[in-house]
């Protein structure tokens, strides 16, 4: 049987596993923690196209009681005025629409199913270099060792090391000038609905928040930062440093975020955005990346986690389908790298309008309104091709 090593136990290479063995492949997942990605991030929204794409493989049901649906988006300004709402997504045939869902409970649900239909997850595996000869793959890892397969898949995220051994010359990450900072609030009610997002364009910084059915609540702040953090200049702020800079940003703006700040568990820790508008080279040899890897974008797209899952299902449908390696990464790539870069471009946008200065927060306030009105006119079909996409995994692929 062909075996495929996976790099990264995140969200894309577990479902990976699981549709290459629907596909007829055997996965052995590296995770670079020592103990898992369990507690990773705080939370995620996993739109609709996400949900569909576990469907592809039977794994959808993982995530139905993991968090709560979040159907719609509310947008203010700093002083409270409503700028609009529009959906957070299609909802699909059988009522599903986005969840909003604990990362750690998201890692291990779908870690625990691709262990359940037969892979195998090592942890405190940090892949360090691969070589492909033969139409074998070796693969080191950082304590030593060495693992054999047929396939290499990256799915190790944007910092990729795989990406890197593809394509030694392959751009940086690109910045994107807000940071990101969030988490989440046991029993913290909020008086919104518990299906829809508020989101502010506040006068010094875009945050939201959202309630959850069991009366806690999730929420997120986007501090403008121009310039790309130094090294280490992000690590180096402490809990007190991030809250006192957010209730400076916060002001006095509309909602309940000083509330918030204060009552967030810490310790509270900021990371910078990034994203991959174009990865030249997304294979070679026996070796691809799928995810982040390939196409990281602004979290302000909310597709991340979707398009990593959306990946790992074609590309396992591709290597059932086409013959030879070679051929089956071409056809993954010419089905994926148009919708993902689209993808990434309006997350960079979205990212953008978040750090407008004073007169593009006039003209945004301005427009917004109008973009709003006629998307809600649409029925939110403007976003259909992002929301809307669907998988039929009995579908056969075929060559680029």
């Amino acid at each position: 049987m062909t075996t495929a090593l996976v790099i990264g136990a995140g969200v894309a290479g577990p479902v990976a596993a699981m549709a290459l063995q629907r596909a007829g492949i055997h996965a052995e997942v590296f995770e670079a923690h020592p103990t898992g990605a369990d507690e990773v991030g705080a939370w995620l929204t996993l739109q609709a196209n996400g949900i569909d794409a576990l469907r592809a493989v039977d794994a959808h049901r993982l995530v139905a009681d993991l968090g709560h649906p979040t159907r719609t988006m509310r947008f203010v300004n700093g002083k409270g005025k409503v700028l609009g709402r529009m959906s957070n997504g299609p909802v699909l045939p059988d009522g599903t629409g986005s969840q909003m869902v604990s990362r750690s409970d998201l890692y291990v649900g779908l870690r625990d199913e691709a262990v359940a239909r037969g892979a195998a997850v090592h942890y405190g595996k940090r892949m360090v270099d691969a070589q492909s000869a033969g139409g074998r793959v070796v693969v080191s890892f950082a304590d030593g060792t060495t693992a054999q397969g047929d396939l290499l898949i990256g799915a190790d995220g944007i910092r990729s090391r795989v990406r890197e051994i593809i394509d030694p010359t392959a751009a940086p990450a690109r910045y994107v000038p807000v940071l990101n900072i969030g988490g989440y609030i046991p029993d913290f009610p909020l008086d919104t609905p518990a299906d829809e997002f508020q989101m502010m364009f506040g006068t010094r910084c875009f945050f939201g928040w959202t309630a959850a059915p069991d009366g806690s609540a999730g929420w997120f702040a986007n501090p403008p930062h121009p310039a790309e953090p130094a090294p280490g200049e992000l690590a180096a702020m402490t809990d007190g440093d991030w809250r006192t800079w957010l209730l400076e940003l916060v002001g006095t703006d509309y909602g309940p975020m000083r509330e918030l700040i204060a009552a967030a568990p810490g310790p509270l820790s900021g990371w910078a955005t990034y994203d991959l508008p174009t990865v030249k080279r997304w294979h070679r040899d026996n070796m691809v990346i799928i995810g982040d890897a390939a196409h990281a974008t602004s979290p302000a797209a909310g597709q991340g986690a979707a398009m990593a899952l959306e990946d790992a299902v074609v590309l396992a449908q591709c290597l059932r389908d086409v013959e030879g390696v070679g051929p089956a990464f071409a056809a993954f790539e010419g089905l994926r790298r148009a919708r993902v870069e689209r993808v990434v471009k309006a997350g960079a946008r979205s990212s953008r309008s978040k750090a407008a200065g004073p007169v593009g927060r006039v003209i945004r306030d301005a427009i917004l309104p109008i973009i709003f009105r006629r998307a809600e006119k649409d029925a939110g079909s403007s976003l259909t091709w992002m929301h809307g996409h669907h998988i039929e995994w009995d579908v056969p692929v075929h060559a680029a």
